[in-house]
């Protein structure tokens, strides 16, 4: 019954997020490159979009990037602490690097089917090609 209403659940979520991102404009965002205490890149899949990405979204009015980069952590991971936050790209995607990352990962979401982590050196195939393109600019950096 789960697998149904998740499955329905993406179509919808996929139809939705399409007409929404046609019909608006593209607000600013931030992505997080996210270090467990062990080095692994935290990585989620989005039931909208294909590929395993780094979390992020757009900035709230006002809000910073370091503090929307936080926000979405919270959201799509669960995350309960973290270490240190640096620089990791710039404009036109910024992605900033958070450290020492713990999270516990919500039992639910209607954003994010999947978390996993994964370590720099093997990465999973099906990763969404822009989030390939940023852990490669950003990996000199962790």
């Amino acid at each position: 019954m789960a697998g149904w209403i998740d499955n329905a659940l993406r179509v919808g979520l996929t139809a939705a997020f399409a007409l929404v991102k046609e019909r608006t404009r593209r607000r600013p965002g931030v992505h997080a490159l996210a270090l467990t205490p062990e080095r692994n890149i935290i990585l989620v899949r989005l039931r909208y979009a294909p590929g395993w990405r780094l979390p992020g979204g757009g900035l709230d009015a006002g809000e910073s990037l370091e503090l929307a980069a936080l926000r979405e952590l919270r959201e799509e991971v669960g995350m309960t602490a973290h270490g240190a936050v640096r620089h990791g790209l710039g404009d036109p995607d910024p992605v900033l690097i958070v450290e020492d990352v713990e999270y516990r990962r919500p039992a639910w979401s209607w954003e994010v089917e999947a978390i996993m982590e994964a370590p720099p050196d093997s990465l999973p195939e099906d990763m969404a090609p822009v989030a390939a393109d940023w852990l490669k600019a950003v990996r000199p950096r962790i």
